[in-house]
């Protein structure tokens, strides 16, 4: 039986976190015994909100740190394509094409690129900021992906894909499958420091690297319940990121409903209940850091990754795009040498 294909990724900001595990990085670990699987390093992507050549530079040391976390995590290179998005030149030659077939209007109303916009402190809409969106479409439709994973934020953006596939093969012929968002209903991971979605930007992560001493530090300045003044004060369990945290990593479920219940009773205090969600979560990253550790040993293994996944992907795009300009009577006038 043909597995259904994936397509899924991220762009290159580094080393990854906590949030980035419950929100991706576990479901594909999942997903790659069961499906054919395609990770794209979406570096080109990074050029919609940051073109400067300072921050360019930074992208090749960023994607290695990003699949040695891939690796860690344990997403098997055997079982996966693992590649570079700027390394596969189709990108942007089905890019061009696909850009062809929406419109503008329909582009801006997608709520994520202004929101993305803002973020990056624009004040106007880069050409490529708008046209992310089609960028996106070419990476899911190169592979003929079935599937694409994503939270339930990032389903306008399949669908847009979903409508410039039916678009292409209602002009041209079927070449590309409509891909179905596969979304995920893993919660949003807050920040250390509140409600804040976790990022690396705002500076309230715990990455997947971080030391055990570095995990104590930044689990010990958690925000809990800001009314609890005192350890004898009754707490509030519910919206608390402290234990948000404690159901996630804690295996300890006797544990964790004993800290829950004596939390709303005001016996016991934030120390304890903090000291014991730094054990709980070092305990978890203590495999992804050995893992890590002896793959930093092999400087050369993420090259050979990558270049094996690179080729890879350079062949399923170069049969991709035959079946395109087949589809669509692109054919090549003169001597191309």
């Amino acid at each position: 039986m043909t597995r259904r294909r994936i397509l899924t990724g991220d762009r290159p900001t580094g080393r990854m976190h906590l949030g980035h595990w419950v929100g991706s990085l576990q479901n594909r670990v999942r997903l790659q015994t069961t499906h054919e699987c395609f990770f794209i390093i979406a570096d080109l992507h990074t050029l919609t909100t940051r073109p400067e050549k300072e921050a360019i530079a930074e992208v090749p040391e960023n994607i290695r740190e990003m699949v040695l976390d891939y690796l860690a995590a344990g997403i098997d290179p055997e079982g996966s394509v693992i590649f570079v998005q700027s390394a596969v030149p189709d990108v942007a030659y089905l890019n061009l094409i696909l850009g062809m077939l929406v419109s503008l209007p329909r582009l801006e109303r997608i709520p994520s690129i202004k929101e993305m916009a803002e973020a990056a402190h624009l004040d106007v809409l880069p050409f490529g900021l708008v046209g992310y969106p089609v960028l996106q479409a070419a990476d899911i439709l190169l592979p003929r992906a079935d599937l694409v994973p994503v939270g339930r934020d990032n389903v306008p953006h399949v669908e847009v894909t979903r409508e410039i596939a039916r678009r292409f093969n209602h002009l041209y012929g079927d070449v590309f499958p409509e891909p179905e968002p596969l979304v995920s209903d893993v919660p949003t991971l807050p920040g250390i420091y509140g409600k804040q979605k976790m990022s690396k930007s705002l500076g309230n992560a715990i990455l997947l690297s971080d030391s055990p001493e570095e995990v104590d530090r930044r689990v010990m300045r958690m925000y809990t319940d800001p009314n609890r003044v005192r350890p004898d004060i009754p707490g509030r369990v519910e919206d608390n990121p402290v234990f948000i945290y404690h159901d996630i990593f804690n295996t300890d479920r006797a544990e964790v409903d004993d800290l829950k219940e004596r939390y709303r009773k005001g016996r016991v205090g934030d120390v304890e209940v903090k000291r014991k969600l730094a054990r709980a979560i070092n305990d978890f990253l203590d495999p992804l850091r050995e893992r890590r550790r002896a793959l930093e040993a092999h400087p050369g293994l993420v090259d050979e990754i990558l270049d094996a996944g690179n080729r890879r992907m350079r062949e399923v795009a170069a049969e991709t795009m035959e079946r395109v300009r087949e589809a669509m009577g692109l054919t090549y006038f003169g001597s191309m040498g």
